[in-house]
């Protein structure tokens, strides 16, 4: 159930890629000239081959999940909520099983508090489907669900950085690439369902993944970098760059520190800790009187528990500045466990809203 580490050691290249490319990747037919020109401005001696070379490696020992573009699944369709339930110990593995056996559950933790220590993530094609899934899933487990959709996003997407070269990972090279004009529509044309689905799961490692890409779904190459960028200035798509394993970087703490903020300070409070550069996920959701007090959440990894309780300390001083914070009025929950993690079921979220349009038809 859980995940293995991964045998891989970074040195001063690793690094400044790592660091360098965490978004801002060019989207141009030959993209890893330029990368590698930016490096180079940085005082990173590599040239396009050993940097495509190094990426490819990483790639493939697992050190990078992959990389490309970040699909941003709330603008492609359908909907995904965190939910959590009580396992009891003695059937907790059980529980998990029959959890797990729902494909619209895409991440499961276990994590550390008192009643509610398992904490996945549904994901359904249909905007209304996640109560008929919450409904089947206490059915089979006996035990009752917690839904807490997101109610406001204020941040997703920290850099998990390294020290070595590009320290800031500040390097952001998506200005290059075709001029776009982003639209305000919100399905999906045919070739659009096509491109997301050729893009979910990374780019080919090739020098050429966007000619790769243009081969595989039958459309021209400057199409598909025009797309990819606009779908970027759209939204669509949070970050083209590299995507890593934070595990593999080090960062093994993964606290959930979630808060019970005065309703009329929600909104002022969340773009301060969204702010924080080691906050990667931030995030406005629903309380369950006599249950779960807490209606903002805010997710940070640390390399250690010190470097964790540090960051922790700087969301509570950040929270102080705003009102008295008791200790009964805030938690953190770290997950002990990966129980499942597979990706959002993009597919059946981008079909159901894939329509034709005239430039399609």
């Amino acid at each position: 159930m859980s995940r293995g580490p991964v045998d891989y050691e970074f040195d001063r290249l690793d690094r400044a890629i790592v660091n360098a490319f965490q978004g801002g990747f060019p989207v141009v037919e030959a993209p890893f000239e330029p990368a590698a020109a930016g490096l180079r401005d940085r005082g990173v001696d590599i040239d396009a081959a050993a940097l495509h070379a190094r990426l490819t490696e990483m790639v493939d020992a697992g050190a990078l999940s992959r990389y490309g573009a970040l699909v941003n699944a709330e603008e492609i369709g359908g909907a995904a909520s965190l939910v959590a339930l009580h396992a009891p110990e003695d059937r907790y593995d059980e529980i998990a099983e029959q959890v797990n056996e729902f494909r619209e559950v895409a991440h499961n933790y276990e994590r550390e508090h008192p009643y509610l220590n398992m904490w996945f993530v549904v994901s359904v094609a249909d905007s209304d489907g996640v109560s008929d899934v919450l409904e089947r899933i206490e059915e089979r487990t006996g035990q009752e669900t917690y839904d807490m959709p997101k109610r406001r996003e204020f941040h997703v997407g920290a850099k998990f950085l390294l020290d070595g070269p590009v320290p800031d990972g500040d390097l952001d090279l998506s200005q290059l690439g075709p001029d776009v004009t982003p639209t305000d529509r919100q399905s999906l044309a045919p070739d659009e369902y096509e491109l997301v689905m050729a893009i979910q799961d990374g780019f080919p490692t090739t020098r050429t993944p966007y000619a790769d890409i243009a081969a595989e779904i039958d459309k021209p190459v400057a199409w598909v970098t025009e797309t990819i960028k606009r779908f970027d200035a759209e939204g669509k798509v949070r970050r083209v760059g590299v995507i890593p394993n934070h595990y593999a970087l080090g960062y093994t703490e993964n606290g959930m520190t979630v808060w019970n903020v005065p309703d009329d300070l929600v909104d002022e409070v969340g773009p301060e800790i969204a702010a924080l550069e080691f906050v990667t996920h931030c995030y406005r959701r629903p309380r369950h009187e006599g249950v779960w007090p807490y209606n903002f959440f805010a997710m940070t990894h640390g390399r250690d528990e010190a470097e964790s309780q540090r960051r922790i300390r700087q969301v509570r001083d950040v929270m102080a500045d705003h009102w008295d914070v008791d200790d009964d009025e805030w938690d953190s929950l770290f997950s002990t466990r990966i129980l499942k993690k597979t990706g959002i079921r993009l597919d059946e979220r981008a079909t159901a809203n894939t329509v034709e349009t005239e430039e399609s038809a």
